[in-house]
């Protein structure tokens, strides 16, 4: 496909990460009627040139992270799988895959799934202080499980990233209560949106961002559009935006 279809989020410009957390991308992909799930997690919804700038962001970031419903619903990982883009983060002097995280409130992740048993990538575990009593559980699964408090759940796993894993960037891939958690803490700074030319229906909402409550006025973020880019070959548009400070 001709590079000018799709943007490159292979080589990013981001700004410094602060002092107490990384610089935080989220990556979405939307049906055009607003729904990011299809029988339970979002295979179907994008294209092939989607998953590609997918493991393109990957490249970026240091650690990948997910919450725990995503986890269940479709596996948690930061693999990349692409030779050509572990070769452009080996140039950098960074691993083949960013570390896996999963941010979890009550503890119970499936012990299955490949994020506790691939050689592939290294992971961690934060679990909410809510759910320390399955602490013990978790470590016997072989990640590191780092125990934050209920009250700033986020706010404690991205400062343990930024001092303890010296992450300079995360890509959040939802779900979207995670994502939530992100915009109403306004930890945001940038927000990829691939936006797909299918209808899924159904009767639940299923946005990208979730929060508590109903939607008003005063709880708008607003965000600037710093590209969008069209793909006829797939009818998909690339959105990247930036976070407005007030």
């Amino acid at each position: 496909m001709p590079d000018e279809l799709k943007p490159d989020y292979r080589n990013l410009t981001l700004s410094p990460a602060p002092d107490q957390r990384p610089y935080v991308l989220v990556n979405m992909v939307i049906s055009a009627d607003g729904r990011t799930v299809v029988e339970g997690n979002e295979r179907g919804l994008g294209s092939p040139t989607d998953q590609r700038l997918m493991r393109e962001l990957r490249v970026n970031a240091d650690v990948v992270l997910n919450g725990a419903a995503t986890m269940r619903a479709s596996g948690t990982s930061s693999r990349i799988d692409q030779p050509e883009l572990e070769a452009l983060r080996a140039a950098r002097g960074k691993p083949p895959a960013p570390i896996a995280a999963v941010l979890t409130r009550s503890g119970r992740l499936p012990a299955e799934r490949r994020f506790f048993s691939s050689p592939d990538f290294e992971a961690v575990v934060y679990l909410s202080s809510a759910g320390e009593a399955q602490r013990l559980e978790l470590e016997a699964l072989g990640r590191p499980v780092v125990v934050v408090p209920a009250a700033a759940e986020v706010p404690a796993a991205l400062r343990h990233m930024r001092t303890e894993l010296g992450a300079q960037v995360l890509l959040v891939e939802g779900g979207a209560r995670l994502n939530g958690e992100f915009f109403t803490r306004d930890l945001v700074d940038e927000y990829f949106l691939t936006l797909a030319p299918r209808v899924v229906g159904g009767e639940s909402a299923q946005p990208a961002v979730v929060w508590p409550g109903e939607p008003t006025v005063a709880g708008i973020r607003q965000l600037e559009l710093i590209a969008a880019v069209g793909n006829p070959a797939t009818g998909e548009v690339y959105c990247r935006y930036r976070r407005v400070d007030a």
